[in-house]
């Protein structure tokens, strides 16, 4: 809520109105409401916490994608253009995109669900490469944005993909469904809520996830250093593909609090996540003063962690970035569940949902 207006600031308030002859009933203090405010411009949905100086924006129709998170005028997120109404698209490593039907890679051209084998057709081309990567709906044009409001306590907008409507999704993944996600800021942290409605006769499963491009602005990458709140980490082969094998995390960090990125490149998925009371686990990334808190609610049950360095005579700016992905199930999950080697895929109930949100929350800006 907003503060009262002091005494002397009323007291001033009044002598005013007395010299210019305002009548009393003009005296207000600023309306909660005024602190939040969500408008569309163009294509562009913008959201602004005003209180806390912290502004995101989102391209519904560009994959329903977050371009840019502001705070105090610095983007947290990775995002070389000017403004979220400039780009038009083509680069996938920037803002927080959205990985659906399925998240990360696929160890072959199918999926496997409630015991059948599901291939793709490759001739379609929504689907790309040996291993599949990332699902087909990082673009997707056909966000309709439910509503997008501001009251007292925050700022949010809502859009929604009717995902069954469209034969080529269908073909490739055969489950009816809808999803519908909220955007929406208060307190200066950004909230992402996603609910996926299964309409299929069959359970369908929940691979989904984000890979969002952070980025601090108070340091460059290798003095960051990163949090990381899992017990279990998942070894990848050449491929990027998890065997089975896992491993305590303090076999691969020796101190999971206080990781540094300086020596080390980054490519790898966690599990068995440390949880607080309310069944949330918070992962972050630290520069000099600056802070990113990521956290995941109880369905995210893994994080994938992507932090590269520079290649032989690449500017270091082009990798001066980290993703912290809250995803809903591992690498390669639908498969690995198939064979028994991965025991927490999710699934809906015909006629369920699932649903679930992570928050972003920045500090030291």
């Amino acid at each position: 809520m907003g503060r009262k207006p002091s005494v002397a600031t009323l007291a001033a308030l009044c002598l005013t109105m007395r010299a210019t002859g305002a009548h009393p009933t003009a005296l207000r203090q600023a309306s909660p409401a005024e602190f939040y405010s969500a408008r569309q411009i163009g294509s562009v949905v913008e959201l602004n916490d005003n209180r806390n100086n912290t502004s995101v924006s989102i391209l519904p129709t560009l994959g329903n994608l977050t371009v840019e998170m502001k705070v105090k005028g610095h983007n947290v997120l990775r995002f070389p253009f000017n403004s979220a109404g400039e780009y038009k698209g083509g680069s996938g490593s920037i803002g927080i995109p959205f990985l659906a039907p399925w998240a990360d890679r696929l160890d072959e051209q199918a999926f496997y669900a409630n015991g059948t084998r599901y291939a793709f057709d490759m001739d379609l081309g929504n689907v790309r490469g040996a291993n599949p990567i990332h699902g087909f709906l990082t673009s997707a044009p056909d966000w309709a944005v439910v509503e997008a409001r501001a009251d007292g306590q925050s700022a949010w907008v809502t859009s929604r993909l009717d995902f069954f409507k469209h034969p080529s999704w269908m073909r490739q993944f055969p489950f009816a469904h809808t999803i519908e996600m909220t955007h929406r800021i208060r307190d200066g942290v950004l909230e992402v809520d996603t609910r996926i409605d299964n309409l299929s006769m069959e359970p369908m499963p929940v691979a989904v996830g984000f890979h969002p491009f952070f980025q601090l602005t108070d340091s460059p990458r290798d003095e960051w250093t990163i949090s990381v709140a899992a017990r279990t980490h998942w070894p990848v082969s050449e491929a990027k593909m998890p065997s089975g094998v896992t491993q305590p995390i303090e076999k691969f960090f020796a101190n999971p609090a206080a990781v540094q990125l300086a020596p080390i490149e980054l490519d790898d998925v966690f599990s068995d996540l440390v949880r607080d009371s309310n069944g949330e686990a918070t992962m972050s990334v630290t520069g000099r003063t600056q802070r990113l808190d990521v956290v995941l609610g109880a369905n995210y049950r893994a994080v994938v962690i992507y932090a590269p360095k520079p290649a032989a005579g690449q500017d270091a700016a082009a990798r001066n970035f980290i993703c912290i992905e809250p995803v809903a199930a591992i690498i390669n999950a639908l498969n690995l569940a198939h064979k028994g080697v991965y025991k927490e895929l999710q699934s809906i109930a015909p006629g369920g949902y699932w649903q679930e949100r992570f928050r972003i929350r920045p500090s030291g800006f």
